[in-house]
């Protein structure tokens, strides 16, 4: 009996082991999810100057005291991509309306990006970031193998051009919608 009693303390013991560890691991990841977060929360946006898909050039200036979205994704026509900017699609009357502009950014050329526009009938500029500069300036520039993609982020830009909020974890199905809840939660502020 005393056997029994002895194995069970000591798998009582490994299993709180176990979960305090996985406590802690948690902890961990949401400690980077947050320092991720605060990186960019509270500060100036980097300029920029890219074109759309339709070769027009677009800067983060001239959407001063409008609402900016500015949506990182990795790849034209992929899956996800498709997902996400039809969303934005479907909700982009509401951003208007709610005195916001929202810009897409990959790391694909103009060509590519006027393709994907126009299979999906896109209603808001995505910009050709080809040379990488803006996707690295905000630390979201992945590598696989020779390839280089931006990772599928989202910064949301106040109307003084300050980073308000930095969605480093993205759901394509819901995240128009999460933004454009946020934007209508700041703004009241």
């Amino acid at each position: 009996m005393p056997f029994v009693k002895l194995v069970s303390m000591s798998l009582l013991s490994i299993s709180t082991l176990g979960m305090f560890n996985f406590a802690q691991a948690e902890n961990s990841i949401f400690s980077k999810v947050n320092a991720d977060q605060k990186q960019w929360v509270g500060k100036p946006a980097p300029s920029f100057k890219l074109q759309d898909q339709n070769a027009k050039w677009h800067e983060l200036s001239q959407y001063k005291g409008k609402w900016v979205v500015l949506y990182f994704y990795p790849k034209d026509n992929s899956p996800g991509c498709t997902q996400e900017a039809n969303q934005f699609k479907t909700l982009y009357p509401q951003f208007i309306k709610n005195n916001a502009v929202v810009l897409g950014v990959s790391l694909d050329d103009v060509e590519s990006h006027q393709k994907f526009s126009e299979k999906l009938g896109l209603n808001f500029p995505i910009l050709a970031d080809n040379n990488h500069k803006l996707a690295e300036q905000f630390g979201i520039v992945r590598n696989l193998g020779i390839t280089k993609i931006a990772k599928r982020e989202t910064f949301l830009i106040d109307p003084q051009g300050i980073v308000t909020y930095h969605y480093n974890s993205v759901n394509t199905q819901t995240h128009a919608g999460q933004v454009l809840a946020d934007i209508q939660k700041f703004s009241k502020k």
